[in-house]
């Protein structure tokens, strides 16, 4: 035989008291829990894209301090590295030493907002004027 226990009526009380809770710690958790999920993602994509200016522009770097390197070959190696998303975007900056034992300066600057979508904008963190840039410095063969 089954037994079913029956509520009283403060029990039933109680329970209509509390009949929203859930709904209403969802309504005020969910904003918060989106927020982070958002600034995961563009903070992740921002992260990748630095890895790849760093990599560019070691990569160009190394390509100037070959003997007959010039600006162009330089340049060439960044926007080939960076690829389509990064490459047409990028402001480079080269000093080719003309000597062996000359110093050979690259700085590669990417706008933020060509690395990811400005998704924190509401929130006051915005991509608009920033940049992801690296310097490398080798010394010419």
């Amino acid at each position: 035989m089954i037994r079913r226990r029956l509520k009283t009526h403060a029990q039933t009380l109680v329970s209509r008291k509390r009949r929203g809770v859930l709904s209403m710690e969802l309504i005020i958790t969910l904003p918060i829990f989106g927020l982070l999920l958002l600034g995961l993602f563009e903070y992740s994509l921002l992260f990748a894209s630095r890895g790849d200016v760093v990599e560019a522009c070691r990569a160009g770097c190394r390509r100037g301090t070959l003997a007959f390197a010039t600006r162009e070959d330089i340049e060439e190696e960044i926007r080939w590295s960076l690829g389509s998303r990064l490459g047409p975007q990028a402001v480079i900056e080269t000093e080719p030493g003309e000597y062996t034992g000359d110093e050979v300066v690259v700085t590669v600057r990417v706008p933020m907002s060509a690395a990811s979508p400005d998704l924190l904008w509401p929130i006051g963190f915005g991509l608009k004027g920033r940049e992801i840039s690296c310097q490398s410095r080798m010394v010419k063969e």
